[in-house]
């Protein structure tokens, strides 16, 4: 039996339907929509396992967590390792941006101040186009 690399998740049923239902779909989702989700194709997991199971998928890089101004998070699986997004304030709407004056700007920052092996998460939020025409 092949040994584990250290971090690594296992993979569980629970953890494969989560995977599959972020799949299908490129917005960022709540736990507890995920949750709702499961429960009504007749999944057992619980929302706890959910929580956890998002946590892990964070953690591990395969599913991105974004942070909302209210604490709450989100999350989604991504298509490009390292990018940015610009989210609507009210249908969530998201999209992927790179910024390679940003990833310069973090860099030339941290290293004003000594800091070495930096990283960021970047989130801009705002109002798509579609949710500022529907409110005028």
């Amino acid at each position: 039996m092949p040994e584990r690399m250290p971090g690594a998740s296992r993979t569980t049923r629970q953890r494969g339907e989560i995977l599959k239902l972020l799949e299908q779909t490129s917005q960022f989702r709540s736990a507890q929509d995920l949750h709702f989700d499961l429960r009504a194709r007749g999944s057992t997991v619980g929302l706890t396992t959910v929580y956890r199971t998002l946590q892990t998928l964070a953690d591990s890089g395969e599913v991105d967590a974004m942070r909302l101004p209210d604490g709450g998070h989100l999350y989604r699986r991504c298509s490009r390792v390292h990018h940015h997004h610009l989210v609507c304030r009210h249908c969530a709407r998201t999209i992927e941006i790179s910024g390679p004056d940003m990833e310069r700007w973090a860099v030339g920052v941290a290293s004003q101040h000594g800091y070495t092996d930096v990283n960021h998460v970047l989130e801009l939020f705002g109002v798509c186009p579609r949710c500022d025409a529907r409110d005028k």
